[in-house]
């Protein structure tokens, strides 16, 4: 067998000559190289130029037979007619209609076939129409497949669930306030709570750079570690400056503690930026800790107005569409980029990684540890909703008030 330095030689012979040569010079190139090298040669050759030994050996044939009868005259084709494999859609016309049954069966017909709920892989498409008399590859089950139109998707989070007769209404409301203050220099910032996150060794998808071969280890299972806990960031996004505060809870996602996240944020930033501000804007989602519908959302934002002396105006997204929310895709997807394939292994690395999330468009973000406690189920009753210094708008009133500061 041809050592290496041989085969090498030969792969560069080819990659130098192949640009010039047809199929059958090619063919006949290489079975002259092959019976100069003797024992192994096709082989070598083959593995060289990655032609096939077939081919290879039909070059070597053709070239005998042309050594023992020198004075027949040689045909100008390449190939001879008729050569070569037909493609599996002449050779077996049923099996592209087969195909499309198997992959999309209810807009083709077939509500009954047995791939509906199934994965619909290669392979098992293969196999399944290799059991319908059309025998297959998965490899040409691929090229098929995309010959056809189709290609690999993943699931689209486009539907939104029945939507509420006033949803247009309510971005465009949305939108106006947003411009309002901004043209007047208020702030207006977006608030939300990101996904609770288990604070110890667990996997966190996505990957990272590390030394070949060497994955940091992690945990099979992933249970909450009791004495870890889990961390709850709730965020706040200053629109007009691009910039990001997340309070770290350590214990429940309440009103309070979603109105606590946002006096910690204008105390450490936003009082600096906005020295001259009478009212703050507050968009947030319909549900969770901040919710429309939640009375003590409402009184802690009495409490919050009467601390920092500010009219808040609050506007709610309508169901079903809080990835609208602008702190989702301005803020809380780059801290997920950020810390992709890191452990959290503790409460400072968290806090170490969100206060480290940056952008080229020039986010900053800080980020504090909350270890305070906060009672849940706490009841507001119906007299001190009405004690409430609250406006309703006049656009859709559930969902935009004003709260003012008590005289």
């Amino acid at each position: 067998m041809p050592n290496a330095a041989v085969i090498e030689g030969i792969r560069r012979k080819f990659e130098a000559l192949n640009p010039v040569m047809d199929e059958r010079s090619r063919r006949h190139w290489a079975a002259v190289e092959a019976s100069d090298l003797g024992w192994g040669g096709v082989s070598a050759v083959s593995r060289a130029t990655k032609l096939s030994r077939t081919t290879i050996t039909a070059g070597v044939r053709e070239l005998k037979d042309r050594g023992e009868n020198p004075g027949e005259r040689t045909s100008s084709r390449i190939r001879r007619s008729g050569g070569g494999r037909k493609q599996i859609t002449q050779s077996d016309p049923g099996i592209m209609g087969a195909l499309e049954r198997l992959v999309d069966p209810v807009t083709r017909g077939d509500p009954q076939s047995p791939l509906r709920w199934t994965l619909k892989s290669t392979r098992r498409l293969a196999e399944e129409l290799t059991d319908q008399q059309h025998p297959v590859a998965a490899r040409t089950v691929a090229g098929l497949l995309r010959k056809a139109g189709y290609s690999l998707q993943a699931n689209s989070k486009t539907r939104e669930g029945n939507q509420h007769c006033d949803r247009n209404a309510q971005f465009e409301y949305i939108n106006d306030q947003m411009r309002r203050f901004h043209r007047c220099g208020q702030p207006s910032i977006s608030v939300d709570t990101k996904k609770k996150e288990l604070v110890g060794d667990f996997k966190n998808a996505g990957t990272q750079w590390r030394p070949k071969g060497d994955p940091e280890a992690v945990r099979v299972h992933d249970f909450k570690d009791k004495e870890l806990g889990k961390a709850i960031p709730y965020g706040v996004y200053d629109m007009l400056n691009n910039q990001g505060w997340v309070t770290v809870g350590i214990d429940h996602d309440t009103a309070q503690f979603a109105t606590n996240s946002i006096l910690c944020w204008w105390s450490e930033m936003g009082a600096d930026r906005f020295p001259r501000a009478r009212r703050l804007l507050i968009t947030a989602d319909g549900g969770g800790s901040n919710s429309h519908r939640s009375r003590l959302w409402k009184v802690s934002l009495q409490q919050l107005a009467n601390e920092i002396g500010l009219k808040l105006v609050v506007c709610h997204f309508p169901p079903g569409t809080s990835k609208w929310n602008k702190i989702e895709h301005r803020l809380f997807s780059y801290i997920t980029q950020n810390w992709r394939g890191r452990p959290l292994i503790n409460l400072q690395t968290i806090v170490n990684l969100i206060s480290n999330t940056t952008t080229k468009g020039g986010l900053t973000v800080r980020a504090k540890l909350d270890t305070n406690t906060y009672e849940t189920g706490i009841k507001v009753s119906d007299a001190e909703l009405a004690a409430l210094n609250l406006v309703k708008h006049e656009t859709h009133g559930a969902w935009n008030y004003t709260i003012a500061p008590r005289p």
